[in-house]
């Protein structure tokens, strides 16, 4: 019997699967990527006997591959809180999918789990931007407010990690980064002991500081938009920034485009804190786009289309 691990390669995915493995030990086939290469169902080839689990990854965007597993047998568990369309019944398919804007894949995990490996859930939580629910979930651990900021950084870098055209794009490849984790049951040891973390750091800062100093192409009370250049910097700072922008103005809707080395744009939007739905919907209204409804991205826009983009990003929100 083979068994696979098909997780995205951020933050959330990546913390969902950790606790999953912790709570469940097996060894499994690894499959994942950037955070954007979100077709991965499609690398799977299993039949009768095997077991797929899914994290964070939408099966709106691997509906035909999922068919296909549960035709050749396969039994497909899936964890995930994005926009889902229609979810299959079938006897090979587990689902523990909700769309709540505030709750990502690591809190799903953490419901399943009964809470077991709470603290990579919080971890998992801040990566994802949601750090109200996130703070939440951390009150029965009784941490201190110096070991939730810790939590936070990590999270953070993780999903900073994730952003990237390609893998060479990434510090570290996904599949590596969770290989990293593994060993720790407490998130905390891994920051005080392996030296992870302080790469992902200096990464960050410097990414960051380019990103910060970027001008906006449109910075309203409700809607700022900024375009950042075709370089690997941007691709990895594009996503934490959209979300640091997004804390830093909770009433205020995020776009960021990122040029692609080819031409158009990789779009990162979010929601307003205040009222976090909706990115999902304008996303999908172009091609490749998706999401979920508080943050949601466009792998790429086509030139021509940014005119189009930008009046249904005014309209949106």
């Amino acid at each position: 019997m083979a068994q696979f691990d098909v997780f995205n390669g951020d933050a959330d995915g990546i913390c969902a699967l950790q606790q999953l493995r912790l709570a469940e030990p097996r060894e499994t086939t690894l499959v994942t990527g950037v955070k954007r290469d979100i077709g991965l169902l499609g690398r799977v080839e299993a039949g009768r006997g095997d077991e797929v689990t899914v994290l964070d990854v939408s099966l709106d965007k691997n509906r035909t591959a999922l068919d296909r597993l549960l035709a050749a047998g396969a039994r497909v568990r899936y964890f995930d809180h994005h926009f889902p369309g229609e979810v299959p019944q079938h006897p090979g398919l587990e689902t523990h999918i909700e769309t709540l804007p505030d709750k990502g894949t690591s809190l799903l995990v953490d419901d399943y789990l009964g809470g077991a490996q709470r603290a990579w859930a919080v971890v998992g939580t801040f990566g994802d931007n949601f750090d109200s629910a996130a703070r939440r979930a951390a009150e029965p651990l009784g941490l201190s407010e110096a070991a939730l900021a810790a939590l936070r950084e990590l999270g953070i870098c993780l999903n900073y990690n994730g952003y990237g055209a390609h893998i060479e794009d990434l510090h570290f490849a996904p599949d590596e980064l969770y290989r990293r984790l593994h060993p720790y049951a407490d998130p905390l040891a891994f920051i005080h002991e392996d030296d992870t973390l302080a790469v992902l750091r200096e990464g960050f800062a410097e990414d960051m500081a380019r990103a910060r100093a970027v001008a906006p192409e449109l910075a309203g009370e409700r809607h700022g938009l900024w375009v950042l250049p075709a370089e690997a910097w941007a691709r990895r700072a594009s996503g934490v920034w959209a979300n640091e922008l997004a804390q830093a103005e909770p009433g205020r809707a995020t776009a960021l485009l990122t040029r692609l080395p080819g031409g158009g744009f990789l779009v990162s939007v979010r929601a307003p804190l205040a009222r976090p739905t909706g990115a999902d919907e304008l996303c999908r209204r172009f091609p490749s786009g998706g999401g979920r409804r508080a943050a949601a991205g466009i792998n790429r826009l086509a030139d021509e289309d940014y005119s189009d983009f930008v009046r249904a990003f005014i309209a949106a929100f």
